[in-house]
């Protein structure tokens, strides 16, 4: 376990929440929180959702903040107009990382732009981190947690993915299934609006499960610090970066 590092909470939770958890079958919060199940998660499972009273066989809560425990990690997948008011209740709660799966902020426009800079706002001055917006979500195999809305999960494996695109690595895991490829960690970055490439990299350096990494380079917001990371993930594993 990685317990120095600032992101261990983020990729090795010990309880998940997923904010927008749903009965609807198909939906995205649906499809995530019946993968985490199905992936043998040992962690401790939270549906939120104000509408149901279970879901899937598991008791809801209405809010994050009803919980009444410690939750280490929340996934959203709720309207992008209900996600800073979201992440302000998961600051209020002691939640240190949050994966928003929500599209609809800086990529849709002006006015979804306006958006993620108040989401960000928010998790800043509760120090939160933030994942996404408009990702996939992380697939951790050898700890059972598939927190995305992937419709074939990942084999154990020692290769990290690490990916802009959400179509990207959902195409990565379809010919991995047929080949025999296993993962560490499938990372979806989405817009990268908080959580970059330079940080995760800095991770996967010291997880032990990690022994070779794959990249999915769509763009660099903090060059000078992804070219600091490169230069040290790669004295110590092989790393293939597609541009």
């Amino acid at each position: 376990m990685l317990e120095q590092h600032y992101l261990t909470s983020l990729f090795e939770p010990k309880s998940v929440a997923v904010i927008g958890a749903s009965e609807r079958e198909h939906s995205v919060g649906n499809i995530i929180f019946r993968n985490i199940q199905d992936s043998g998660y040992k962690g401790r499972l939270y549906p939120i959702n104000p509408k149901h009273e279970s879901i899937l066989g598991v008791p809801t809560n209405a809010s994050i903040e009803e919980i009444g425990a410690r939750v280490e990690l929340a996934v959203i997948c709720t309207r992008p107009q209900t996600v800073p008011a979201i992440v302000e209740q998961c600051g209020r709660s002691g939640v240190k990382n949050v994966i928003v799966i929500t599209a609809g902020f800086a990529e849709a426009g002006h006015s979804g732009a306006a958006l993620e800079r108040k989401m960000l706002e928010i998790a800043r001055s509760y120090n939160v981190r933030v994942l996404g917006p408009n990702c996939l979500g992380v697939i951790r195999p050898a700890l059972g947690l598939n927190a995305t809305f992937a419709q074939v999960t990942a084999n154990s494996g020692n290769l990290a993915l690490v990916s802009q695109s959400g179509a990207m690595c959902a195409a990565v895991l379809d010919w991995a299934k047929s080949n025999g490829v296993g993962f560490s960690s499938v990372i979806s970055l989405g817009s990268t609006a908080d959580v970059d490439f330079g940080e995760i990299l800095d991770y996967l350096i010291y997880d032990n499960r990690t022994h070779y990494i794959l990249l999915y380079v769509e763009g660099i917001r903090n060059s000078r610090r992804f070219m600091s990371a490169l230069r040290s993930a790669a004295r110590i594993k092989p790393i293939i970066l597609l541009k």
